[in-house]
């Protein structure tokens, strides 16, 4: 499949496009809001680049492709404001322009938290508010969906071991982006995980055998 990665530059977009590289079952299309970002991602793996913004149109991204990955996010640095704009409303408009062009998978990188805002304060609150609201946004779409929530994402080395299920109920858990960049990958692969939202944490189990498991 040809697969657009939203948040191509992020940590976790970046081992994204590098798993679906090196596999060679599908092709990464990285979507950059800077085309001084493309020699980058091009050396990771991706033969192509769209240039397009969460914030603005996104038509255009989608059109030829087969499949999203969302992994964008505004970042720990930003505001409210922009936790809104990307995070939540930038990722309806992403579902919105692949129903409209046809595509037909879409997997979503969202986060434990996302169903119980309520856990959160502050920020984090508005946070998972925002999760919250996109993740239902997507569930509430024709797309083929999968919901993938992960704990605290850190930038430690990926060992491909993971606990997942629908609810783990630990909210200081933490997984590492390289592992959380092969469920979403792998997911591609595994009709099973259509139409599910499921939690992810670092834990004893191979990723394919938990993704079996859905």
């Amino acid at each position: 499949m040809k697969v657009l990665i939203a948040g191509a530059n992020g940590g976790t977009g970046r081992n994204i496009i590098q798993i679906l590289s090196e596999s060679g079952q599908h092709e990464p299309v990285a979507m950059i809001r800077d085309i001084t970002q493309s020699a980058e991602l091009e050396q990771l793996g991706t033969k192509e680049t769209v240039l397009a913004d969460l914030e603005g149109e996104l038509d255009h991204a989608v059109e030829g492709c087969d499949a999203v990955i969302f992994a964008a996010g505004s970042g720990s640095k930003t505001g409210p404001e922009k936790t809104v704009s990307v995070d939540e409303q930038g990722a309806i408009n992403l579902i919105k322009s692949a129903e409209k062009h046809g595509v037909k998978r879409f997997i979503m990188l969202s986060t434990v938290g996302a169903d119980n805002p309520e856990y959160g304060s502050g920020d984090m609150k508005h946070y998972f508010e925002s999760k919250g609201k996109a993740d239902k946004a997507l569930r509430e779409s024709t797309l083929d969906y999968t919901i993938v929530r992960p704990g605290a994402l850190s930038n430690d080395a990926g060992n491909g071991r993971i606990q997942l299920a629908e609810k783990l109920g630990d909210y200081n858990g933490s997984i590492p982006r390289e592992d959380v960049a092969k469920v979403m990958s792998e997911c591609l692969n595994y009709k099973n995980t259509s139409r599910k939202t499921f939690e992810i944490l670092s834990g004893d189990q191979d990723i394919t055998t938990a993704l079996k498991s859905v």
